[in-house]
């Protein structure tokens, strides 16, 4: 009886930490494995010394783990940054420079600067690389950037094929499963552009790519109705957008990586 409820309780907790995981497992490590492939020498080298052989994407789901331990309760709100809705770049910007800074942007800039630090003990260098592979990612999850009234479409309820769930976490999960990859088959079909190409996606810094992403956010917001039966179609109309953000996210890390580790 005892193993029985222990089983219930178990079940019931990992879904309801799975709706709270941006990109999913799967969607994390796809940056992550993309990020690792574009790479310089240079940045592979110096990550060798902080992560040994292991690749990118066994930590990029690492902070995500980490919601199950209470003691990093502290650390939930580094994972996005909630936005009001219908900001040009001017009032994004200066939302940003006022926002918390505990939030996404601000932590990642701390990350970054943190990082290029050669004194850094090697268990701080471990900790701020997995938060920063990680919070890149959430930052290309454009529900990450979404409006603070509906927790980034939390409360937004919604159908996927007949099972009721919510707007955040069919962009988390649902939509990159359906697409029935592996992390590192799909990391391999999205990659497949040359230099030039892969240059215009990573032009600017964060805060343009987290604008980039609180764009696509209110696209996604004006796609729905609450409560509306998503199924095939919704999953066409999006498809690239999906495959975008996770191109994006990857190429963008790369960049950060090789930028701390020149």
């Amino acid at each position: 009886m005892k193993k029985s409820l222990y089983f219930i309780l178990m079940v019931f907790f990992l879904f309801q930490t799975a709706n709270v995981f941006a990109w999913g497992t799967t969607g994390h490590r796809v940056v992550a494995e993309i990020a690792e492939k574009n790479l310089s020498k240079k940045a592979k080298k110096e990550l060798a010394k902080i992560i040994d052989k292991q690749k990118l994407a066994y930590w990029a789901n690492w902070p995500d783990f980490l919601k199950s331990d209470p003691t990093w309760k502290f650390a939930d709100s580094w994972h996005y940054i909630n936005m009001p809705e219908g900001l040009d770049r001017a009032g994004f910007d200066k939302e940003l420079a006022n926002s918390t800074d505990k939030n996404l942007y601000k932590k990642a800039q701390f990350l970054i600067e943190e990082l290029k630090k050669k004194d850094l003990p090697l268990e701080k260098k471990q900790e701020y690389l997995y938060f920063l592979i990680h919070m890149i990612g959430d930052a290309h999850q454009p529900l990450h950037i979404g409006r603070p009234d509906d927790l980034g479409g939390n409360k937004i309820k919604v159908e996927w094929f007949r099972k009721p769930t919510n707007l955040h976490s069919l962009w988390d999960s649902a939509l990159v499963d359906f697409e029935q990859y592996s992390y590192t088959e799909f990391a391999q079909v999205l990659d497949v552009h040359d230099k030039a190409y892969n240059a215009t996606l990573t032009e600017g810094e964060l805060a343009d790519w987290i604008y980039d992403s609180y764009g696509t956010a209110t696209k996604i917001y004006s796609s729905v109705e609450a409560n509306e039966a998503l199924s095939y179609k919704y999953n066409f109309d999006f498809k690239s957008t999906i495959e975008s953000q996770l191109l994006k996210g990857g190429l963008r890390l790369a960049k950060i990586l090789n930028e701390i580790y020149q």
